[in-house]
């Protein structure tokens, strides 16, 4: 197969160095909005949803920098372009109509999902207070030119109770492998539960990890209510640093007292991707994660984690897809006509591009 540099993505914010990026993988902020003058998404007649929708797009041509800022009609975006979005964690539900994101993609503005806005902004790493900064200075440019819902007794409004108050919800991106592999996973999602946060994975049911696939989880704030935003903010910080406590903590148990086991997890990694053809993508992220824990235990060197942490977004559908609509590739004869087999081709040598550098320690 004929090759180009795929490595294309060294400016976007989750390619960047953070805190804490050996279990954080990324923070987002989201702030919920909805217009005073309309009702919610779910109670809309008629053009209630195009006329919120252009009274959004107006208030941000408004704003400082305009050209910073690139909007969008939803109906009117590819399929490929949806997946790439929602890869990034921009889109939600298929209700939302609208989105508004800065040419950098470290924000957005989500029209008309549960919430007429929901903007959000994101970080690699442990980083709250950067994107907290995004968000905050575009809703407090925004209320220039528009009103939003509140009352003195709820705060902002919202058709749900747990997104009124600040109407602010946090959520961190973490990879938890030693928990996940010593089976106290379960456990430490329940304390987590019970401390008032929610739990998700990322990628579905895993196999390697007992748990999550690739032991990706996603912690989030399940209400706003309760505190105003620097104490929520705090709460979650807080929890961060414990669940990286935690993890490093039983990190280290396998390192004093488990090498080879996680070693040899390790190199059936690296050998998966150095010499495989062909890479769905369930076991992509099981070898990111692999690999990651490998790194993170000091087993391997020559990379770093912001790197794998990258790979997570670039071996997505939706990343594959805009390399193989934006480059020329030259495939295999017996897969040239098969969709699916070029994007496993083409993951393959995106992850194989990465793994090359890696090096084993001695």
């Amino acid at each position: 197969m004929g090759r180009k540099k795929v490595n294309d993505n060294t400016d976007v914010w989750y390619n960047l160095k953070a805190p804490d990026q050996d279990v954080v993988v990324s923070t987002r902020i989201r702030l919920s909005r909805n217009l005073a003058s309309f009702p919610f998404t779910s109670n809309f007649r008629n053009d209630d949803g195009d006329r919120v929708q252009n009274i959004v797009f107006d208030a941000f041509s408004k704003l400082n920098n305009p050209d910073s800022y690139q909007s969008m009609s939803l109906k009117n975006l590819d399929k490929n372009g949806s997946k790439i979005l929602a890869e990034r964690g921009l889109l939600g539900s298929s209700s939302a109509t609208g989105l508004i994101t800065t040419t950098d993609g470290v924000s957005g503005c989500l029209i008309n999902d549960k919430d007429h806005l929901k903007i959000s902004s994101f970080a690699s790493g442990l980083e709250l207070e950067a994107p907290f900064q995004r968000v905050k200075a575009l809703d407090d440019e925004l209320q220039q030119f528009v009103q939003f819902a509140a009352s003195r007794d709820f705060g902002y409004l919202s058709p749900s109770v747990y997104n009124t108050g600040s109407a602010m919800k946090s959520s961190l991106y973490v990879h938890l492998p030693s928990l996940s592999y010593s089976n106290e996973i379960v456990g430490f999602i329940k304390e987590i539960q019970e401390k008032g946060f929610g739990v998700s994975d990322v990628f579905g049911v895993g196999s390697l990890f007992n748990a999550s696939l690739g032991a990706y989880y996603r912690i989030f704030t399940t209400s706003s209510l309760k505190g105003n935003e620097v104490e929520q903010l705090g709460n979650i910080f807080a929890l961060g640093k414990y669940i990286c406590e935690f993890e490093r903590k039983k990190r280290r148990d396998y390192a004093d007292n488990k090498p080879t086991v996680v070693h040899n997890i390790v190199v059936r990694a690296y050998s998966l991707a150095k010499f495989s053809i062909l890479l769905n993508l369930r076991d992509c992220i099981d070898i990111i994660s692999c690999l990651k824990w490998g790194l993170d235990l000091g087993f391997i060197t020559g990379i770093e984690d912001f790197e794998l942490n990258s790979l997570l977004y670039r071996v997505q559908s939706g990343h594959l897809g805009y390399l193989l609509k934006t480059s020329t590739f030259s495939f295999e004869e017996d897969i040239v006509d098969n969709p699916e087999l070029k994007e496993d081709r083409l993951r393959a040598i995106v992850l194989k591009s990465t793994v090359d550098k890696i090096n084993f320690a001695s």
